[in-house]
């Protein structure tokens, strides 16, 4: 669903006019700024919540028209006024104090629909909010819309049937990634603090990769999937897709924790830490020993622009202290592991029916009812759905399970890979070649299916960017993903910080500058 009217109206008949110049700029602002100058008086939430409606309205279907806004909480900037007077009664609600996010439109929300991009669900209403939804609510954070994504997470160039096609800020000629694009631009246009992604596959940080932005994918079991649309019970991950490291982290210290409806995370008893932020600390890449995963790089000519950059980037690491170590390991090539072991078309038929037999209202109950519909994205979906609906029992294939033994075996060789090399982390593009054009219905030569099959965790950072031309003032953004052992989310927030500070590859896309302030 698209802003409505009413909800545009909303943002700018409300509007506040912009702070004076030289107190607070909302771009590229991030949580501890925000705060600060709440704590400074020189910003309320109301006056923030208004300035990134603004920033909605003014691109996100004007000027670019960018496209990565499904749907607006028309009650945002009434919740920003009881923050603001909560505030000055007892102080900040909670770590996200008036933090104002996006969420991937496939994370059940009590008081918006959650479609999946799909036009065959619109208007679908779920009766409660997914466990991490309540988690970021209580911590503080204001819900201020829903993102498009590809349609029902199946694809990485996100579009789909409910909100069409989103545009990259940086070229407006190609896609954003995905599946999670929508939250992706929405980050990277600042028309929000951050947000949240899922990622089956590469869907967090593909994303990530395209926009310049920090993604991560956390070890399997630290974050409830509970109430968000599924794909694949052995592939899902939920996170948090930011500007920077530290509000990632801030995002994931808060989304981790054990959830009784979703049983994967009774394994992070134990395992995560009481605190994230605690590992972004300066100098976090010294001493570190970095494994160079050289079959996640391509050859041919159309990679030799990510190549380049990434050179450069690990040229950056070693001069920040870490030692790099070339790792080869054929077994874990992308392009076999997405043929052998990626295993979402024989799990996606009953879990989505299950999925959809909770929501009260759903218009298509069903994976057969929305084939029927027709009211899907038919280009970029419907050999995946056809294919999905086909297994009578998916999970009783026995290619389905000869390929569940397969990503036993992969997850062996990589913890063994780390051992053997004594590694902290691996790196690698998230993606061998540029984010494709618009024209193209698939993103080719992404990497990120090591970490969805293993379940090991993984961060994508800005790694640089292709060179400037007239399609992308700026060159296109490329993203590096670290990977680590289960668990070691703590490491690799210290590595990407590390990393993060050494180069400030960040810039923001020209497509969204800043809004004239208002008199």
């Amino acid at each position: 669903m698209k802003p409505t009217t009413a909800m545009l109206a909303l943002a700018m008949v409300a509007a506040t006019p912009a702070l004076a110049a030289g107190t607070f700029r909302v771009e590229e602002a991030t949580i501890a700024d925000i705060h600060k100058a709440i704590r400074d008086k020189s910003l309320t939430c109301h006056r923030l919540v208004q300035n990134y409606l603004d920033r909605i309205a003014a691109y996100d279907h004007k000027g670019p028209a960018l496209d990565a806004i499904l749907a607006l909480n028309p009650n945002a900037l009434a919740e920003a006024d009881r923050f603001d007077a909560a505030y000055a009664k007892s102080g900040p609600i909670g770590p996200l104090h008036c933090i104002p996010i996006v969420l991937k439109d496939n994370y059940n929300t009590a008081d918006l629909p959650t479609t999946g991009g799909s036009a065959s669900l619109a208007g679908a209403q779920p009766k409660t909010d997914a466990f991490v939804v309540a988690k970021l609510r209580k911590a503080g954070a204001i819900i201020l819309g829903k993102s498009n994504m590809h349609e029902f997470a199946l694809s990485g160039t996100t579009v789909s049937s409910l909100g069409g096609q989103t545009l990259n800020p940086y070229a407006l000629t190609r896609t954003p990634g995905g599946s999670s694009g929508g939250t992706g631009v929405a980050v990277a246009a600042n028309m929000c603090v951050a947000g949240t992604g899922s990622d089956t596959v590469n869907s967090i940080r593909s994303p990530a990769s395209a926009n310049a932005l920090v993604g991560i994918r956390p070890t399997k079991g630290l974050l409830s999937r509970a109430g968000i649309m599924p794909v694949s019970e052995t592939q899902d991950a939920v996170g948090p897709i930011a500007r920077t490291v530290a509000d990632a982290a801030r995002l994931l210290e808060v989304m981790a924790g054990y959830d009784k409806d979703d049983p994967s995370t009774a394994w992070s008893m134990g395992n995560a830490p009481q605190s994230y932020m605690s590992f972004v600390r300066p100098g976090g890449l010294r001493g570190m020993r970095i494994g160079v995963l050289k079959v996640m790089f391509g050859n041919a000519p159309e990679h030799q622009v990510v190549n380049a950059v990434m050179a450069n980037a690990l040229a950056a690491m070693k001069k920040a202290g870490a030692e790099l170590i070339d790792v080869d390991a054929p077994a874990l090539d992308a392009a076999k592991l997405n043929a052998n072991n990626d295993v979402q078309k024989y799990e996606f038929k009953a879990l989505m029916n299950t999925y959809l037999a909770s929501i009260p209202n759903a218009p298509a109950k069903t994976l057969s009812a929305i084939i029927a519909s027709e009211k899907f994205h038919k280009p970029s979906l419907e050999k995946f759905l056809a294919s999905a609906e086909g297994y009578a029992s998916g999970m009783e294939d026995p290619d389905y399970k000869e390929r569940l033994i397969r990503n036993q075996r992969s997850r062996q060789e990589l913890i063994s890979v780390m051992a053997e090399h004594r590694l902290d982390a691996l790196v690698y593009p998230l993606q061998k070649r540029l984010v494709v054009p618009l024209t193209e219905l698939n993103q080719a030569d992404r990497n990120g299916i090591l970490a969805s099959v293993t379940g090991f965790p993984a961060i994508t950072v800005p790694a640089g960017f292709s060179a400037p031309s007239a399609e992308a003032p700026l060159g296109v953004p490329i993203g590096m993903d670290i990977l680590g052992r289960p668990w070691s989310e703590g490491r690799l927030i210290q590595i990407a910080y590390g990393f993060e500070q050494a180069t400030h590859y960040r810039k923001p896309p020209g497509s969204a500058p800043p809004l004239e302030t208002k008199k």
